[in-house]
């Protein structure tokens, strides 16, 4: 349930309409996302894996220290802070890396996709489709209104809480063990849902 998928998503779409001013809008936004993705999912995920899990101070620290992802996002934005400048080959072999995230993770959501499952799960998958997107819109359309400032932050808003879940999710199964397929097949659906929805949003602001 929590967390956005802004990396694949959002970015290749916010670049294209608002360019350069519009990522830096959502890389803000990115911020406080890649902590519940990378620090809070992991950790909810790994407590609800094993009856016997025990959620004390030691064993969150020990949980996030051992998130790869989280531990490279707080390394990485401590050195911008501080203004230290990586080398110019560690730049060149991660922007080679990175194009292979997208397809990759696309990979990995078609593999896990799948839209023959138990039927018990059909009611599982509406509550989590109603949750994130009623909700979702409706805090969202409402601080477009309330919330006193530029339309790119209230564009930001709106269309971050709108956003399919985050393609972590599907590592993070594997890894505790939960229904991949499950899981995968509910990714899926909320890009297909997330693309209807901002086609929409996008007709009405043009």
């Amino acid at each position: 349930m929590p967390g956005f998928n802004i990396g694949l998503f959002a970015y290749p779409l916010v670049e294209g309409i608002w360019g350069r001013e519009g990522i830096k809008y959502f890389g803000m936004f990115d911020v406080g996302n890649a902590f519940i993705v990378f620090g809070l999912l992991y950790l909810i995920g790994s407590y609800y894996s094993s009856d016997k899990a025990e959620l004390s101070l030691g064993v969150i620290m020990r949980k996030l220290t051992g998130s790869i992802p989280l531990m490279t996002y707080i390394t990485v934005c401590g050195l911008n802070i501080i203004s230290v400048q990586l080398p110019e080959m560690v730049i060149n072999v991660s922007e080679i890396v990175s194009v292979a995230n997208m397809p990759l993770s696309f990979l990995l959501l078609g593999i896990y996709l799948n839209f023959k499952f138990d039927k018990r799960y059909y009611t599982l998958i509406m509550k989590v489709l109603t949750i994130r997107y009623v909700l979702g819109l409706t805090v969202g359309i409402s601080l477009f209104y309330i919330l006193p400032y530029d339309d790119m932050f209230k564009y930001t808003v709106l269309i971050g809480l709108m956003l399919p879940v985050s393609v972590s999710v599907l590592p993070y199964s594997v890894e505790f063990n939960y229904d991949q397929r499950f899981i995968g097949t509910v990714s899926n659906l909320t890009i297909l849902i997330t693309f209807f929805l901002l086609w929409i949003l996008m007709n009405i602001i043009s």
